[in-house]
């Protein structure tokens, strides 16, 4: 279990989950979210290996196409 501020909301992860386990959670799509954790910028390969720890920081922002 873990505190964690997720978009400037804190919540509880019940498990333990790495930013990719948490974008998946979220039903967010891979390719068009960028993350932020703990002030600094994480490259999409690194999501998997990234695990998610008491008191992180977590920024995600979502990109939305339109015209």
């Amino acid at each position: 279990m873990a505190k964690i501020q997720l978009n400037g909301k804190n919540i509880i992860l019940k498990e333990k989950l790495t930013l990719f386990d948490l974008i998946q959670k979220y039903k967010l799509n891979l390719k068009k979210v960028a993350i932020e954790l703990n002030g600094k910028i994480i490259i999409k390969k690194k999501f998997k290996s990234t695990k998610i720890k008491e008191r992180d920081k977590i920024e995600i922002v979502h990109f939305i196409g339109g015209g």
